[in-house]
């Protein structure tokens, strides 16, 4: 039986204001998932499937909880006309690939949704698994380019950190050039391996740790980056920290640790909570809202609406350069830190645009030009 008491999920999903929350589980596939719908005032929610080891079914969701509120601000902040949604699998090794029976089990539950969660990928997930999701719903993104999708996100996730870094190097140094600077890459997955790289093309001095060391020294081998302990990692001299692995590392009290000057990286949820954005700042390091940063990877799955092309995709991934530019200057107009500039900026857009709405089955999308969405896929 799950461990998350009923008056225990309801209260946690109540307090987020989350419009719905779905419990998946097929024993005879070994499933077990949640599937959390934050907002569709703006539009269909999207997220990514997050295949994980939890302690606990609360624990997972608590995550899927934090993870879907955050996509909401970020297709806030990215402009797309969509809400916030996650699904979180229970899956105690996060590298061991799927059996389609389990995904297609996933698949169904999301395609009972009817459009209002539109799956992506996320932690542990690949471009094969949003395939095999796609066999038994249409409501799945970031598939093959084969399929007419976008394939994997990370490229340009990464490539929007690194625009976001720049905003944020021009804001602290009066420079934005990379060239020369010390990025520590916290997480050598997806989005941290596409960053070094993207990161040692442009010259600048990158060390990278992870908590599998022969994934962090395979990105050094092929970037030239020096491998440093994941222990170490987040409290390493540099000039930006990136942290592009799991949520919560920035606590208050790692906060005298630090020896950066600016945080941003592609993980969701890197501040703990309010405590540790106001300590950091404090510091005076610059921090920039991990939903700003890291849209890349949903404007790059957008374009899958009207007809991927990634010219495209890059175009629009490049505006995160000027966004973050304007959430760090609303920041220090208004004497706040960049976190509680974004969250304003982004929760004005959904009460002004979205008026209390909700995304139903078959109503239109932005993008289909008043007909009922049936199909993602132009």
């Amino acid at each position: 039986m799950p461990t998350v008491r009923g008056n225990t999920a309801t209260r946690l999903i109540a307090s987020g204001g989350h419009e719905q929350v779905l419990f998946v589980g097929d024993g005879d596939v070994g499933l077990r998932a949640i599937i959390a719908i934050h907002s569709t005032a703006l539009g269909p929610s999207l997220g990514g499937v997050r295949f994980w080891h939890y302690d606990d079914d609360e624990a997972a969701l608590r995550d899927a909880l934090r993870l879907s509120e955050a996509m909401t601000y970020k297709a806030a902040m990215a402009g797309l006309h969509q809400g916030g949604g996650k699904a979180v699998v229970l899956w105690d090794e996060p590298d061991r690939s799927r059996a389609p029976e389990l995904l297609h089990a996933l698949g169904r539950a999301i395609d009972g949704l009817g459009g209002r969660y539109l799956a992506a990928e996320d932690v542990g997930a690949t471009t094969t698994d949003m395939d095999t999701l796609a066999e038994v719903t249409p409501w799945v993104t970031g598939v093959s380019e084969s399929l007419g999708g976008s394939g994997d996100p990370s490229p340009v996730t990464a490539f929007g950190v690194l625009c976001a870094m720049r905003a944020a190097l021009h804001a602290q140094f009066g420079k934005s050039d990379v060239r020369g600077r010390r990025v520590m890459v916290q997480g050598a997955g997806h989005v941290g391996a596409h960053l070094a790289r993207l990161l040692a093309e442009e010259g600048a001095e990158v060390f990278v740790a992870d908590r599998d060391p022969a994934r962090a020294t395979r990105v050094a081998a092929d970037t030239g980056a020096t491998v440093i302990d994941a222990e170490h990692a987040l409290t390493t001299w540099c000039d930006v920290l990136a942290p592009c692995a799991l949520g919560g590392v920035l606590t208050e009290e790692l906060a005298p640790s630090l020896r950066c000057r600016v945080i941003v990286g592609a993980a969701n949820n890197q501040l703990a909570d309010r405590a540790a954005d106001v300590a950091i700042a404090r510091r005076g390091i610059l921090v920039v809202p991990d939903f700003v940063a890291s849209a890349g990877g949903i404007v790059n799955i957008a374009q899958e609406f009207t007809g991927y092309d990634r010219d495209r995709a890059y175009a629009e991934t490049a505006r995160i350069e000027d966004t973050t530019a304007r959430v760090l200057e609303w920041a220090r107009h208004d004497g706040v830190t960049p976190n509680q500039a974004a969250l304003a900026m982004a929760r004005r857009r959904i009460e002004e645009e979205g008026r209390g709405r909700r995304w139903r089955s078959g109503d239109p999308a932005a993008w289909t030009a008043g007909r009922p969405l049936t199909r993602l896929r132009g």
